[in-house]
C-alpha cells in the first residue's frame, strides 16, 4: 500500500513539473549572477579587467548572500553558460523549455538501485 501511494505522488509531482516546465517555469533557485551583472562583467572583461576585478563590485541580489559579493566562481559560471548560449543557440532556446535537474536525481524511468 505504501509502494501505490509513493508512486501515485511521485506521478502528481512529475506532472506538476511538466505542467510547470510547458508554463516556462523551472525549479531551482534564482541565479546570483543577473542578466545585468554578466552585462557588466562581459563589458568590463572586453575593456581588460580581470575577474577578479571585478567581483567586489557585484552584489548579490538576492538568497541568503542578498547585498554580499559574489563568488568569483559565480562569475566564472555565468560566464561559462554565457559561451555556451553564444555558441549554440538553438539548443539554448531548445533547452529554456525544460526543468533542470540536479545530477543526484534519477528520472522517473530509471529502476531503482539493489544493493
Amino acid at each position: 500500500m505504501a509502494q501505490t501511494e509513493r508512486g501515485n505522488t511521485r506521478e502528481s509531482t512529475l506532472e506538476g513539473l511538466d505542467t510547470a516546465a510547458r508554463k516556462g517555469a523551472y525549479g531551482g533557485r534564482p541565479p546570483v549572477i543577473t542578466e545585468d551583472m554578466l552585462h557588466t562583467v562581459l563589458r568590463r572583461r572586453a575593456d581588460g579587467e580581470f575577474v577578479e576585478q571585478i567581483q567586489p563590485n557585484l552584489i548579490v541580489p538576492s538568497g541568503e548572500r542578498k547585498g554580499q559579493d559574489s563568488s568569483v566562481v559565480s562569475i566564472y559560471r555565468a560566464l561559462v553558460e554565457h559561451a555556451k548560449k553564444a555558441a549554440h543557440p538553438e539548443a539554448a532556446a531548445a533547452a529554456s523549455g525544460r526543468l533542470r535537474r540536479s545530477p543526484g536525481r534519477r528520472s522517473a524511468r530509471t529502476p531503482p538501485r539493489t544493493t
